[in-house]
């Protein structure tokens, strides 16, 4: 799996856990109805079934009948879905259940069960009148290693930076000669001699950055880098081509610092906190730029609106395709009541909760509802049927609001030119 493989695949992990955690945190149940459960690695199945039966044991006392039932019957929903476990999975295992009160305020069961995609080092248990989504938040945070070169004519520093956690990989200390300030073939000599060191020197570099920073895969272990440094040897590092090309590629920014060394590095995070915290938004400037650009040249390769978008991502047209991280679009499913032949619409979420106006969809169109789904979900599951590249973004930077607002927030670039000659209409 390549970089940018791993990367689609780790940021639709986030968009999913991003799209569940506002669900869960939105809905109130009737009572303590509502039960969290995260399981940590290590744990015992067994162990949590006991814990569990204890739990409903106890709850057979509480008086209030309503409360009774609803706990009682949330503690078998949990119990239910972790029968679909024999082991806790590597990174541990996150459960929600019970009943909530929907917008029409009529109950409802809701039960998940999530597989974290890194690490949780806690364990929970609570039954309450909400979801405990805290767990959800903090996968939300995600880890990106970002690479350090500190560059003085002392010596080098390899660091790297963590989220919040600050790591020296590599400390290295030279000599090297300063200028000759003599004339004749003295200064000659000792030029030769000071060049040669300083090649030498940045050879060291590259090769200590390399052993740091690019793993047995040959694949680079850090998002971005960082050279810095109070001499030239930074610049000179960045212009040759004595760097790695994959390191190379990752550099974010070649820094002025005053000093080399730990103090450096401690200087180098803090001059680069505001570029750290927007490499995310960086990307997405740069996706949409390239997105906004073909339509600019009006080159054919760009779709956009969502029955349009989807019709050629459908049809393997589209290279990437692009979603508003928020995207309240839903995909509906009808059967004609005669054929039953299947057709889909693309609603807003406001017509979706509309009964009136899909009575009468389902009325004009001689159909009956049979499904709904939001749209982001059903491409989520279904993209690589289409081999489309699918990339989430967010309105934080000028391009993605211009995208949300002017482009209703889904499109997509096209593998070659297409040339549309016909409007669609909102059936797919």
């Amino acid at each position: 799996m390549g970089d940018e493989e791993n990367e689609e695949t780790l940021n639709i992990e986030l968009w999913k856990i991003k799209n569940l955690n506002k669900v869960l945190s939105s809905v109130k149940g009737n009572g303590t109805s509502m039960i969290s459960l995260i399981i940590p690695p290590g744990d015992q199945i067994s162990g949590v079934n006991k814990m569990l039966s204890d739990e409903y044991s106890t709850a057979i006392n509480i008086k209030s009948r309503v409360n009774r039932l609803s706990v009682m019957s949330a503690i078998v929903s949990v119990q239910q879905r972790l029968k679909n476990y024999h082991r806790v999975p590597e990174n541990g295992l996150i459960l929600y259940g019970g009943t909530i009160l929907d917008e029409q305020n009529k109950e409802k069961k809701l039960t998940y069960d999530i597989e974290p995609f890194k690490a949780i080092n806690t364990s929970l248990y609570l039954c309450d009148n909400k979801f405990h989504t805290d767990i959800l938040s903090s996968l939300l945070e995600k880890d990106e290693k970002t690479g350090f070169i500190i560059i003085d004519g002392k010596g080098l520093l390899i660091g790297q930076l963590n989220g919040n956690r600050r790591e020296i990989l590599s400390k290295l200390s030279v000599n090297l000669p300063k200028k000759h300030g003599r004339g004749g073939q003295s200064a000659a000599r000792f030029g030769r001699i000071r060049i040669e060191k300083r090649n030498h020197f940045l050879k060291k570099i590259a090769e200590i950055s390399s052993q740091h920073f690019i793993s047995e895969g040959q694949r680079p272990t850090i998002q971005g880098l960082i050279i810095g440094g109070s001499s030239e040897f930074k610049n000179e590092l960045h212009s040759s081509e004595l760097l790695d090309g994959r390191l190379r590629e990752k550099i974010y920014q070649v820094i002025d610092l005053s000093y080399g060394g730990e103090t450096g590095f401690n200087q180098a995070i803090e001059f680069c906190s505001s570029i750290l915290s927007n490499v995310k938004f960086v990307k997405e400037k740069k996706l949409l730029q390239s997105y906004f650009d073909e339509i600019t040249k009006d080159s054919g390769k760009f779709i956009y609106g969502a029955s349009e978008t989807i019709d050629m991502l459908i049809s393997g047209t589209i290279e990437k395709l692009i979603l508003w991280e928020n995207l309240d679009l839903y995909r509906v499913t009808l059967e004609n009541l005669f054929t039953k032949k299947e057709h889909i619409k693309i609603l807003e979420k406001n017509q979706v909760n509309d009964e009136l106006f899909l009575k009468t969809l389902e009325h004009g169109t001689e159909s009956l509802i049979i499904g709904k789904e939001l749209l982001s979900e059903w491409v989520v599951d279904k993209r690589k049927n289409f081999g489309a590249n699918l990339f989430f973004v967010s309105d934080k930077t000028p391009e993605g609001t211009q995208f949300k607002k002017g482009f209703g927030g889904i499109g997509g670039i096209l593998r070659y030119p297409i040339k549309l000659d016909c409007p669609h209409d909102e059936t797919i």
